[in-house]
């Protein structure tokens, strides 16, 4: 936790029990992994996976889980969903979000994206603001201070030396399946989209996280998100960009006070 920053935790335990889900929808099938049980008064939490990766946001998933029914959703080919059905720009991952939360009938959910998945849950809840209670988003992408590609790789780099034992082996599989073209399309058409323009048009509750030692993001950027949207507010997490691996129970107390807050 932050203050403890001499010792760094063990790789998390995954989770044993989970419901696996496909739904169809115009952009392909779409795997959701669910954990948890429906509260009354308390809304699910849908969570949107990072770039081409999933697997590392199953600990975390699995905390919310204790308080709420959660789904962990795979975007159109990556991860465990379906090949895409057409080409996807970053609204268009958005508007599969918003196709597949109409499929299941879902009640309006607490969505969280993690890293580029904020984006794509920033146009959900644009393009849905009724089918939406409220949007999280942590570790945001893309900082205008590394909005280019030789300065995303460069503090990506940076970031990626931070001690996370178990994260990379976690995320070699999907990355395997992503391949090197499914990769570059992410990056590319997340590089083009401006998360802080659809955060200014959502209308339900947003809260943005920051990793303390994250080095693709800044507070000033955590501060202009804020700003923009008309409720919100952002914390600080510990660890790095992908904190939710090595502290999957840093986000769950903000989280759960969103999903109060939306009810």
């Amino acid at each position: 936790m932050p203050g403890d920053r001499g010792r760094v935790p063990a790789p998390p335990d995954l989770p044993r029990q989970m419901l696996l889900r496909y739904t169809d929808v115009p952009e392909g099938r779409i795997r959701t992994r669910v954990m948890g049980e429906r509260r009354v008064g308390v809304p699910p939490v849908v969570v949107v996976q990072g770039m081409t990766v999933s697997d590392y946001l199953l600990p975390a998933c699995a905390v919310l889980a204790e308080w709420t029914e959660v789904h962990l959703l795979d975007l159109p080919g990556y991860a465990g969903s379906g090949q895409p059905t057409t080409r996807l720009d970053v609204r268009g991952y958005g508007e599969t979000v918003v196709h597949w939360l109409a499929a299941t009938g879902l009640d309006p959910p607490v969505l969280v994206g993690h890293s580029s998945g904020t984006q794509v849950a920033a146009w959900a809840g644009v393009l849905s603001p009724s089918g939406v209670s409220a949007v999280g988003l942590a570790s945001p992408t893309i900082d205008p201070r590394v909005r280019s590609l030789p300065r995303l790789l460069f503090h990506w780099r940076l970031d990626a030396r931070a001690p996370s034992p178990g994260l990379e082996r976690s995320h070699v599989p999907e990355w395997r399946r992503a391949g090197t073209r499914g990769v570059a399309h992410l990056i590319r058409v997340h590089l083009r989209d401006r998360l802080e323009e659809q955060v200014a048009r959502l209308s339900v509750p947003v809260l943005a996280m920051r990793a303390e030692d994250d080095r693709l993001s800044t507070d000033d950027w955590m501060q202009d998100l804020v700003d923009a949207a008309g409720n919100a507010e952002w914390v600080r997490m510990p660890g790095a960009h992908a904190f939710v691996w090595l502290y999957p129970r840093a986000w769950s107390d903000p989280l759960r006070r969103l999903a109060e807050q939306a009810a």
